[in-house]
């Protein structure tokens, strides 16, 4: 059971530096392209259902793709489909509609293929064999018959395994080529991007206080009147250093008095959006003047506050240059695989 699950994320692994993941999140710069942009000549394939099983084992291995004048056969589609089934474990998914979206997929990482070609990329044998090493250490190191039998299970031989993993590294280094060290982002886009959603950017910020709730002996104006000098005299004391864990033991109407007025450590945005403000906006160590609420009247002590500085800030800027970059990212990708399809000529023999 357990080679068996080792196998399900070693073939995952190799679909994705393939690059014929369908189901899978869109990949990272470093391993493989997005999802295609549409094909403009010709049409993107489609499986009719009319169309004869193209997956039936009793039909003769042939073309079903010509990518300027390179061919996808039927078994190279056959096996990818096999991979993606085992992967996602989707048995009962319709295979032709199935075997028409791999097929997309590889006629994408065949004209990526061809400008690896062209630009001469090379990938040689031990890096290869290094980058299957590290897959098998993930399988618990079977010996070399252990692996090939697992991967005849599956249909597969270690051959077409070592090409595909060939076929992903020179994919990553020519999408590295020509996309990823063509993205930058510069610091006035990160700045800009800061000031236009700090609220959202602050939070996730968390915060630590501390308060002592005053409640009314009753509803009228004096009983709210007398809460209030209440409170105003316990804050005193507290700037006189009086201990403030022990004023809210002994004078808090709130379920927190027994831990010292502790609310603990929250989340921008845990707490009543009016009594939040009137925490986030003090220092650390500072007590507030006393606040109104519904339920009575509140004496807070901030006790730290997480901020976009420092440590904090630069945490959150890095964020946002990922953020950035991806974007950029993305959108230069899926114009280069659009400038590529469009000089491209493309015929599919489904």
């Amino acid at each position: 059971m357990r080679r068996s699950a080792g196998l399900a994320v070693l073939l995952a692994m190799v679909v994705t530096v393939s690059g014929c993941g369908f189901f899978a999140k869109r990949p990272k710069p470093a391993v493989m392209a997005p999802p295609p942009a549409e094909v403009s000549q010709p049409a993107r394939p489609v499986v009719r259902e009319t169309a004869p099983a193209i997956l039936d084992d009793n039909i003769a291995d042939r073309v079903v793709a010509v990518v300027n004048n390179d061919a996808i056969t039927l078994s190279e589609l056959q096996e990818s489909v096999a991979i993606v089934k085992h992967e996602t474990k989707q048995s009962s998914t319709n295979e032709n509609e199935l075997a028409g979206q791999i097929l997309s997929k590889l006629i994408d990482n065949r004209l990526q293929l061809q400008e690896a070609e062209r630009d001469k990329v090379i990938v040689d044998d031990a890096e290869v064999t290094e980058e299957l090493n590290e897959r098998m250490k993930k399988l618990g190191s079977p010996s070399s018959q252990e692996f090939e039998n697992m991967l005849r299970t599956q249909g597969l031989t270690l051959g077409s395994v070592r090409r595909r993993i060939r076929d992903g590294l020179r994919v990553a280094r020519v999408v590295r080529r020509k996309v990823a060290l063509r993205v930058s982002v510069t610091e006035a886009e990160i700045d800009q991007y800061l000031e236009q959603n700090r609220p959202k950017l602050e939070t996730g910020l968390s915060y630590h206080a501390r308060h002592i709730l005053i409640v009314p002996d009753g509803s009228t104006p004096a009983a709210w009147e007398a809460a209030r000098l209440r409170a105003v005299i316990i804050r005193q004391r507290l700037l006189e250093g009086a201990d403030f864990a022990e004023l809210a033991s002994q004078n808090s109407g709130d379920a927190t008095a027994k831990d010292g007025g502790d609310l603990g450590t929250l989340k921008r945005g845990e707490l009543d959006q009016e009594i939040e403000a009137q925490i986030v906006k003090m220092s650390p160590g500072e007590i507030s003047q006393p606040y109104r609420s519904p339920l009575g009247y509140h004496v807070f002590r901030l006790e730290s506050l997480e901020t976009l500085q420092g440590d904090g800030l630069a945490r959150v800027r890095q964020q946002i240059r990922d953020i950035l970059f991806r974007e950029k990212y993305d959108a230069r990708l899926d114009a280069w695989l659009k400038e590529i399809k469009e000089r491209a000529i493309i015929e599919v023999r489904m």
